[in-house]
């Protein structure tokens, strides 16, 4: 609101504060893009309207010498405005390559786990059309779990990690990609145990769709897990196949009395508890959706990806913290996210189907509601499985 961003319109629904701007004349879209994606477009709007939200009319009343901006886009844009085009990996219109991207690491690893963008789903857009295959598609994870360490008959993380990359930007210097990425470490083993999950939970503002899940040690189990692959059954193959093959490593090695084995057989121990506890489901491990009805929870982790990740990430942090105060089982804290009472009120809704709506106060575990309908958007409700059975 404090500046005025242009955009190219393709065709989406907008919000009152955002603004379609339509030449009367096709020919003249050039020259009204380059003064309107120009400091002196925002410098003007402010000399007329200095509210922070600035009306759709006032835009298009500002000065415009259209033949001196015609000059500018005749040398800016000989051929005519260029395509739709981001190399930022947070938009829509990003073809999911990691060559040219401006997080090259970063998208590695989401197509090393199975992720892809929308235009490489099917989506297109105007003059943006859906992608075919680029050949990333043999390196990506089929279940979308990649162990740091070798695990479950799969080489290690980095060790994959590599190949991609060298198949998608050919030869490269990887102290220099790693030192770009702003990352202190220098081998890809060390980025990707202690940086790459906190740096992708900060690139997509606190929603994390690439998961780090470990035990604690720095020499434990470590996996990244492609969230959007994680349900019920890939959380059990997760628990029991990988972190189970790992426990019966280490258990060998403690009966050879290998050094720190023992200690890693409890931790990887702990983990699995914990992870038993996320599949069963009860407080407070237990998935909330506060728009839902109560007979719409889910029983255990049954997660549906359009309730987002804010909402399914929570049993993994309200779990038992494993290295990091506040953080559950992820390898850091996921970012400010806030469970308690988002803002705003809700419209009214069945007391029996919504008991928290009917709460003046913290609802807590398995709530009734009070005698009014407050609309509060509370968020931090436990639901027993009993409840959710009973109701069902």
């Amino acid at each position: 609101m404090s500046e005025i961003f242009c955009y190219r319109y393709s065709g989406e629904r907008f919000h009152q504060n955002v603004v379609a701007i339509l030449p009367h004349d096709p020919s003249h879209l050039p020259a009204i893009w380059c003064f309107c994606s120009s400091p002196e477009f925002n410098k003007a709007v402010r000399a007329i309207d200095q509210q922070l939200n600035v009306t759709n009319a006032t835009l298009v009343k500002v000065p415009f010498d259209l033949e001196r901006w015609q000059k500018v886009a005749a040398e800016k844009y000989p051929d005519g405005l260029p395509k739709p085009y981001s190399s930022d990996p947070t938009q829509w219109l990003f073809n999911g390559h990691p060559k040219d991207s401006d997080a090259p690491l970063q998208v590695a690893v989401a197509r090393l786990l199975g992720y892809r963008w929308p235009r490489q789903t099917g989506s297109a857009f105007p003059d943006c059309p859906a992608l075919g295959p680029d050949g990333l598609e043999p390196f990506a994870d089929a279940d979308g779990i990649v162990c740091l360490p070798a695990i479950h008959r799969e080489q290690p993380a980095a060790h994959r990690l590599r190949e991609l990359l060298a198949a998608a930007l050919g030869p490269f210097d990887e102290r220099q990609l790693l030192a770009q990425a702003g990352a202190k470490a220098t081998r890809l083993e060390d980025w990707l145990q202690d940086e790459c999950f906190e740096a992708h939970c900060k690139l997509f503002h606190a929603r994390p769709f690439v998961w780090h899940l470990w035990d604690g040690r720095k020499d434990g189990f470590h996996a990244l897990v492609n969230y959007h692959k994680l349900d019920h059954a890939t959380l059990q193959k997760l628990t029991f196949a990988y972190l189970g093959d790992w426990m019966r490593q280490q258990d060998e090695d403690a009966r050879a009395d290998k050094p720190g084995a023992a200690e890693r057989l409890g931790a990887a121990q702990t983990l699995q508890r914990e992870l038993e506890r996320i599949l069963e489901g009860e407080p407070p491990y237990d998935l909330f959706i506060r728009w839902k009805p109560l007979s719409q929870q889910p029983c255990g982790w049954q997660p549906d990806l359009n309730d987002g990740p804010r909402i399914n990430i929570r049993p993994f942090v309200r779990a038992l913290d494993m290295g990091k105060k506040d953080a559950g089982l992820l390898r850091a804290q996921p970012g400010s996210i806030h469970w308690n009472k988002d803002r705003g009120t809700e419209p009214e809704r069945p007391k029996a189907e919504y008991p928290w709506f009917w709460s003046a106060t913290d609802p807590g575990t398995d709530p009734a509601g009070g005698p009014a309908f407050t609309g509060h958007r509370w968020n931090d409700v436990h639901l027993t499985l009993a409840r959710k059975r009973g109701v069902r």
